[in-house]
């Protein structure tokens, strides 16, 4: 009887979550509902999924009390409304049915077209108009109307009892209670930005759409018996147990090749193998064993479209565009993408495990992450969605909730609150004030209900879904601004149907390596093999470098984290650097198995191990399991588990596996078996412990792997070219810190670093062996159209004679031009830039710009004799501060009261472990933590006055005294401590320093 239900899918409308309409409905005896939600098919098939599994479960429950067990009936279909205003209902009579309405809505999303006000001819579906509208046609076959128990009185002698086939029960269901639909009125003000008492009745779903028993309602429209059964017909007429299986099936494209399957196996396994040769040489026995077992799980999963799809995605981006990549992920444990290119990491030389990326028992799907540059991504993902068929190749898309005290802000908007409450309301240090305040709690009252409810609809980061059968049987799709066709559901929903994405992911790193390679081509006329990695990880001068700590513009290895990682283990080779991306990562550092790490890494010979297995399968990480492959090779290696079993207890340890007694009955396998080895029952229980407790913090090996391979290449480029590599570095919009300090490392290299010029500049910067000129992209305040025009016009017409002539030729408007002059871009011409700015007036005076005509000759303004102008080297430090963001030819150091610099700099610091010192360091960044008692504390990186780097720690006694107080200069006081070799500040007293007024603002 319910035919038009809203889950909180309906968004910033509907109120309760599909699970929560399936108990309810339960708990009433409801046998029979339909989805129905506005503009929208994301819940279809999770309503579905839910309902048949209420079954299953509930079964046996059911039959133990002796009430005879049954299911809801699951129907699906979308409310089509146009702004607030209800068009039509439609329902899906089956799987087509549904398809149907998927793409009509699809149509009219990524058309940007408004929906029709008469329903489309739709084949396998039903259409249900609200009661009270006039028709001027006969309605169709699969046409009906609905009408509410409050609007029978209404049917007295109207023209719909000539067709009293066509009116059928309609009782929308929105809300749970009144408490529920309160939470409704506040949902549709957000939704309409405005104040709750604005929000207009048409707006809102009536008070009484909630569920109720079904007699309930059958007694509403017992004088009209023939609505009941005309409803029952339409419910009748639908099935959607298609959607139901009982295991996922892949709802993947099944094959690469149009002949099929069969010969997807064939070409996967001869591409692979030709790989095999270019990567291993001939006769390689090891690799060759390999290959036959991963490809023959591959082959008993249906993977090989999955890895060919893969590898002609990397094809075309290494073949056609000449793009550099990088695979990473667990992927990279597999050799078969290894050779076909996908990843740059050989999972026998790393004792990479398959069986982390796929196996016999996985039952959800792998995926592989595959990155490009920022600015290359779009162009693979154009090609993706130009090679497979309409329908069948869309983004994935994400549902953002409502979270935290965004919400408290929404709520107390439509509340009609002023800014400074809401603010006040949202302070974390006001929160004991907070508590003694009514309209607070209100705010929180409402917050509890709205929380973790779905807000927006968006899209993944990378993830696109490459289907077998039309995605429109499962979705709608939307069109964000990204212009790509996308799924109404996210990751999770897409893994519960079947989908394995395959993600096209970007990162500035990729960029760096890109443009590094062709500026040295450029630059330098030297060619170079980025992939030859092999040659890279056994150079010596890397090692070194990375030991140093200090690879600044490097990807994953430049932050301060990471710096001082390095440093502490003295890292000087890639099996290391390894380690230290898993070790990294916050889990791993709060459990304490970095520090763990770093102590038996420099004293090997007083690790002990439990047992000979544990030594031989964890020596390389010193008896600490860092990767997840360390899990599985323990399982494996030490309780006889076989590798597919091993990789599902690890995955169970990370809380990624849902059944409980799956879960139990590994563990007791795993205690049998290490019994059957012979084990004692102490061992097998310490080495249990020690496996629960890692399991859940260790990072894949191969994906660290991955990183480890570009950092390399990152570093490799730095190393020998490093004036290019800084380019490139700056050119990709950098990396961890801000643009001066990658400006500063350039500096550091010997380039004699220019600011922008109209000669000389282009919009990105510009290196002409040892020279460099700064872009225009970094000039804040210049508008796009110069920051390309400029350049343009100069390649076009040859340089600029004066500033005359560019005024001319460049439609340059006058705050435009007295920006450039501001910042030196007219220094060729040789006077300074008071002058200059007197000659624009006189050439453009106050108008805003000069019309764009050619002229017959060439007319030159009368020069005047102008008095000598006064300039000062700190009004132009401070003019390239406000226009760059930074000081290019001064540092901020320039700009203190005081020459006082420290009585310690950077690279004395080990001379003075447990000194108390002062420091003077220029502020690069800082990072907020929490420690165990939930108090903050601070870490800050920052430059001496010789540019070098040094680290200081702020403990929660000291730093609310002294804050940080943003980018300048801060004296430092504090005890130099060392950790592994790494010497750092614990601050006692910090404090930002003075510095010299702005003479231009003092002047004025």
């Amino acid at each position: 009887m319910f035919l038009n239900v809203h889950s909180t899918y309906s968004l910033k409308y509907g109120t309760m979550d599909i699970p929560k309409i399936v108990e309810t409905a339960r708990a009433m005896g409801i046998r029979q509902l339909v989805l129905t939600d506005i503009n929208t098919s994301t819940g279809a098939v999770e309503f579905i999924r839910t309902c048949f599994k209420q079954q299953v479960f509930k079964a046996a429950d059911e039959v133990q009390k002796g009430n005879i067990p049954y299911q809801i009936k699951p129907i699906a279909g979308i409310e089509f409304r146009e702004d607030t205003r209800l068009l039509y209902i439609g329902i899906a009579q089956n799987k087509e049915g549904m398809r149907a309405l998927n793409e009509f809505l699809s149509h009219h999303n990524i058309e940007n077209m408004p929906l029709p006000e008469d329903a489309p001819q739709l084949d396998n579906t039903f259409f249900v108009y609200p009661f009270g509208r006039t028709f001027k046609r006969i309605l169709k076959a699969n046409e009906f109307v609905g009408i509410r128990s409050s609007q029978l009185n209404y049917l007295y002698k109207h023209p719909l009892l000539d067709e009293r086939d066509k009116l059928v029960v309609w009782h929308p269901v929105t809300v749970n209670d009144k408490i529920d639909y309160r939470l409704h009125e506040y949902l549709r003000a957000i939704e309409l930005n405005t104040l709750l008492t604005m929000v207009p009745d048409e707006a809102k779903c009536a008070k009484d759409e909630f569920l109720i028993p079904e007699e309930e309602l059958k007694l509403k429209f017992k004088q009209f018996p023939f609505i009941i059964d005309n409803t029952q017909r339409l419910i009748d007429a639908c099935d959607l147990s298609m959607y139901f299986e009982p295991e996922t099936q892949s709802k993947n494209r099944f094959s690469y090749c149009r002949e099929g399957e069969r010969l997807d196996r064939a070409l996967l396994r001869r591409i692979a193998f030709k790989g095999l040769e270019y990567r291993y040489g001939k006769h390689n026995e090891v690799a060759t064993e390999r290959m036959e077992k991963e490809l023959r799980i591959i082959e008993l999963k249906n993977y090989c479209a999955y890895f060919l799809i893969t590898f002609d995605i990397v094809r075309y981006a290494m073949g056609k565009c000449n793009f550099y990549h990088v695979g990473r992920g667990s992927g990279a444990n597999s050799i078969v993408a290894y050779c076909l290119r996908i990843t740059d990491v050989d999972p026998i030389d790393l004792d990479l495990y398959f069986e982390r990326f796929l196996h016999e028992k996985r039952t959800t799907p792998p995926d592989f992450d595959i990155d490009f540059a920022w600015d290359e991504r779009e162009t693979i993902q154009r090609y993706i969605f130009n090679k497979y068929p309409k329908w069948h190749v869309a983004f994935l898309g994400t549902i953002s909730t409502f979270k935290d005290r965004a919400i408290i802000r929404e709520i107390g908007k439509v509340l009609g609150l002023p800014k400074d409450e809401i603010d006040s309301f949202t302070d974390p240090t006001k929160e004991r004030e907070n508590q003694k305040n009514a309209t607070y709690h209100k705010l929180l009252a409402v917050h509890q209900h709205m929380k973790d409810m779905p807000n927006q609809r968006s899209i993944h980061a990378g993830g696109i879904l490459i289907s077998e059968e039309p995605i429109t049987y499962y979705t709608a799709l939307d069109l964000p601004p990204k212009g790509f066709p996308t799924v109404q559901w996210d990751m999770y929903e897409a893994e519960a149907i079947g989908y394995e994405k395959f993600d096209i992911l970007s990162q500035r790193g990729i960029g760096h390596i890109r443009e590094a390679v062709q500026i040295i081509k450029q630059n330098r006329n030297v060619d170079i093999d980025i992939h030859d990695f092999k040659r890279f990880k056994d150079d010596p001068n890397l090692n070194r470098i990375l030991g140093d700590g200090q690879p600044i513009g490097c990807f994953y290895i430049e932050s301060p984290a990471m710096r001082q990682l390095l440093k502490k283990l003295k890292c000087s080779d890639y099996l290391t650097l390894v380690a230290a991306s898993s070790i990294i990562r916050p889990g791993v550092a709060s459990s304490g198995m970095m520090k763990s790490f770093i102590e038996r890494y420099h004293a090997p010979d007083r690790v002990v191990y439990l047992c000979e297995e544990m030594k031989e399968q964890l020596k390389e990480t010193y008896g600490v399991m860092v990767y997840q492959e360390d899990v599985i090779k323990v399982c494996h290696y030490f309780a006889g588990l076989n590798l597919t079993d091993a990789d599902v207890l690890r995955k169970a340890m990370s809380g990624k596996y849902r059944s409980k007694l799956a879960f139990d009955e590994l563990v007791n396998k795993f205690f049998i078996s290490a019994r059957k080895k012979g084990h004692s029952e102490e061992l097998i229980t310490e080495v249990w412990r020690q496996i629960s407790s890692f399991a859940g913090y260790s990072f894949s090996k191969a994906h660290s792997a991955s990183f480890a391979v570009e950092s390399y290449q990152s570093l490799y480029l730095k190393t020998y070219y490093p004036k290019e590599f800084m380019v490139a570095v700056l050119n990709n919009y950098g990396g961890f810190y801000s643009r001066w300090v990658y400006v500063h490392e350039l500096q550091k290299t010997g380039a004699k670093v220019h600011l922008p010029c109209v000669n000389h500049s282009n919009e990105a910067v510009v290196i002409r062996g040892d020279e460099v000129y700064l872009g225009f992209v970094g000039v804040q305040g210049l508008e796009n159209r110069f920051i390309d025009g400029i350049p343009r016009e100069r390649r076009m017409n040859g340089p600029f004679k004066s500033l005359e002539h560019f005024v001319k030729r460049v439609q340059i408007t006058l705050d435009q031009a007295i920006l450039l002059i501001r910042l030196g871009a007219f220094r060729f011409t040789g006077k300074d830039k008071k002058t200059l700015l007197w000659d624009i007036y006189n050439y453009l005076g106050h108008k805003q710009k000069r019309p764009n005509m050619a002229e017959l000759f060439n007319v030159e303004h009368k020069e005047y004799i102008l008095p000598a102008l006064e300039n000062s080297t700190m009004e132009d430090a401070y003019l390239e501060l406000e226009l760059l963001g930074y000081p290019l030819n001064y540092n901020m150091f320039d700009f203190l009261k005081t020459n006082y610099r420290g009585d310690v700099m950077a690279a004395e610091m080990d001379k003075h472990i447990g000194k108390t010192v002062k420091m003077v360091g220029n502020y690069v960044c800082e990072k907020t933590v929490r420690t165990v008692k939930n108090t903050k504390m601070w870490f800050g990186t920052f430059l001496d006055a010789n540019g070098d780097f040094f680290d200081t720690t702020h403990f929660p006694n000291t730093t609310p005294v002294y804050p940080f107080k943003g980018k300048g200069c801060y004296l430092i006081l504090g005890k130099v401590v060392t950790e592994f070799g790494f010497p750092s500040i614990e601050v006692l007293k910090f404090a930002k320093l003075d510095i010299h007024m702005n003479p231009l603002a003092v002047k004025s």
